[in-house]
């Protein structure tokens, strides 16, 4: 089973790399925007690869469900979702930017129990659970191994944004970024791929869905990184996350970000 499992995800980001190359960087490329205000953009890139994914799915593994970005929920009868999230990354990809990846997890109920980070342009993967923890790329194959020993001040912390949420979302952001060594932004979801490498030792966000975080939670849990939302509990679902290399310095991010429970409860 696990092995179907694992064969079955690597043929959805093989399928997705295709499609989502198909369209980067070519000239012309236009994107529809999802958001009532703002700009949240959808590209027939991002189409193209999850209808690819799901057609692989329904071929496979038909009584699964599917919960993706682009093509929303399809029940499924045998208890596993897969999630989806075609181009984590859609403003990158409208950039040019090589920052931007496809997310894919297998999910039992809302857990995640083995995900996929694929940047198809690198060349680049990032896999973990099942008792896999592995990456492979243009200089070869190595274990994942997210960074351990590091206290706040010596961490390199990404985020996407540097509003990272409301405004008392954002506060709090900055003031672990104060004590980091280093800040930086903008690198989606590959951020989170870098952690499981042991290159980056912190992601704070907000505002996240499912799709965004599933693929993700697997694969540095896989490398021994710890991931939570900002009052310690879980992040399956979105909302606030927070992934370490390690729980100590989990912790000491941790003990700034949960004051914003204290806030909420006294609104």
């Amino acid at each position: 089973m696990s092995q179907s499992l694992i064969d079955t995800a690597h043929a959805l980001a093989d399928a997705a790399r295709a499609e989502t190359l198909a369209h980067f960087r070519q000239r012309g490329l236009g994107a529809d925007n999802k958001a009532a205000a703002g700009f949240d953009p959808v590209t027939e890139g991002d189409r193209a690869a999850e209808a690819a994914m799901r057609a692989i799915l329904a071929d496979r593994r038909p009584e699964d469900g599917i919960f993706g970005e682009e093509f929303g929920i399809t029940e499924g009868s045998s208890g596993l979702t897969w999630v989806l999230d075609p181009i984590d990354g859609t403003r990158g990809f409208l950039s040019g930017t090589p920052t931007w990846g496809v997310l894919i997890a297998a999910c039992e109920g809302t857990r995640p129990v083995y995900g996929i980070i694929d940047q198809p342009f690198i060349g680049e993967r990032f896999e973990g659970g099942l008792g896999t923890a592995r990456y492979s790329g243009p200089q070869g194959a190595s274990a994942l191994a997210a960074r351990k020993g590091v206290s706040l001040s010596e961490a390199i912390l990404f985020s996407t944004f540097p509003e990272v949420g409301s405004p008392r979302e954002g506060a709090l952001f900055h003031e672990v970024a104060a004590r980091a060594r280093l800040t930086r932004y903008g690198t989606d979801c590959y951020a989170y791929g870098l952690l499981a490498l042991g290159h980056v030792d912190l992601v704070i966000e907000a505002g996240l869905q499912r799709y965004d975080v599933a693929g993700p939670i697997a694969v540095i849990e896989a490398a021994g990184g710890i991931v939570t939302n900002w009052t310690g509990g879980p992040a399956d679902e979105g909302g606030r996350l927070i992934a370490a290399g390690s729980a100590d310095l989990h912790a000491e991010a941790l003990a700034v970000l949960s004051q914003v429970a204290e806030t909420e409860g006294a609104a």
